[in-house]
């Protein structure tokens, strides 16, 4: 299954969903543009971390799925100030920089539309076109990600050039409590690189009993799992998986659902999941969980 890929060039970032959970905040802003104020003091939107972070991992081209129109507010963002208060921020180098770099991202931004709320896989497969038979970086929209010394962006686009054509979703470790928020997996670990982990089942939020029984991944607690990180190099097959999910409306939840389809694509092909053992992960999803994660990313 060797592809010659060293490192994936493109990325994913679903962003199409309603913002129920930080109504009616994002009847006023979507949640993707929220300002989150990074360690250097400069407030962002959401999205550009993640633009940033993956361009600065060299990935070349980013696809945003969004809903129809919602792409002109992601535009008009990232092609930086007028002309009146870029001549403010020329009195702030940095920020006169920042405006500069943002109009650079604009140039690596291409769009795909969820036109039906049919869940994340739905959303997902939108970006067919966009991947064009490569592999993709995909990226949680509501979530941001910080490592070192190595990116978790960075660290997990170049395992393309080690899975063998395989998907490999990053992952970190859980209690029981938190199950029911995440796909987790089983399976072994390599010998000669512990992180990775050649998975043998995923199952999407599973109870604790059915994750105890049969979710083991060696080198864990009695109560500690992996479960998904938010982050996943996916491999060109899961469009293929995602086209005869639709097709055949095989829903969970009456949703098509991605952990559906990465389980499908494990049985056909194998799987790998990399443990992030160095690396946070930011969730910006609820109220609550926004105003938590704000203060924590300021922190570097």
């Amino acid at each position: 299954m060797e592809t010659g890929v060293k490192a994936a060039k493109k990325a994913v970032i679903p962003v199409a969903g309603l913002g129920t959970r930080l109504f009616p905040a994002s009847q006023a802003v979507k949640k993707e543009l929220m300002p989150v104020v990074g360690p250097d003091g400069v407030a962002r939107a959401m999205i550009h971390y993640h633009v940033a972070e993956l361009v600065a991992a060299g990935i070349e081209d980013v696809c945003i799925v969004a809903q129809p129109g919602d792409e002109d507010a992601i535009r008009t963002y990232f092609a930086g100030p007028g002309p009146d208060l870029l001549r403010r921020l020329e009195k702030t180098p940095a920020l006169a920089e920042e405006a500069r770099r943002m109009r650079e991202f604009n140039a690596r931004l291409h769009f795909a539309f969820q036109r039906e709320q049919e869940g994340y896989g739905h959303a997902v497969y939108q970006s067919r076109a966009f991947a064009g038979g490569a592999p993709v970086l995909l990226c949680l929209g509501d979530h941001l990600f910080r490592g070192a010394p190595v990116s978790p962006y960075r660290e997990l686009a170049e395992m393309a050039g080690r899975s063998g054509g395989r998907s490999v979703s990053a992952v970190n470790r859980i209690g029981p409590a938190q199950l029911k928020g995440y796909g987790t997996i089983a399976g072994a670990r390599r010998k000669d690189f512990p992180r990775l982990i050649d998975v043998s089942r995923i199952v999407e939020k599973p109870d604790p009993e059915l994750a105890r029984r049969e979710l083991r991944v060696d080198g864990l607690g009695a109560d500690e799992f992996l479960g998904w990180f938010g982050m996943h190099l996916l491999a060109p097959s899961i469009y293929d998986v995602l086209e005869r999910m639709i097709r055949d409306d095989v829903r969970d939840g009456g949703e098509f659902q991605l952990t559906r389809a990465q389980e499908l694509q494990r049985a056909r092909e194998g799987y790998l999941a990399l443990e992030m053992t160095a690396a946070e992960r930011f969730d910006f999803g609820t109220p609550a969980d926004y105003v938590e994660s704000l203060a924590r990313f300021r922190k570097r």
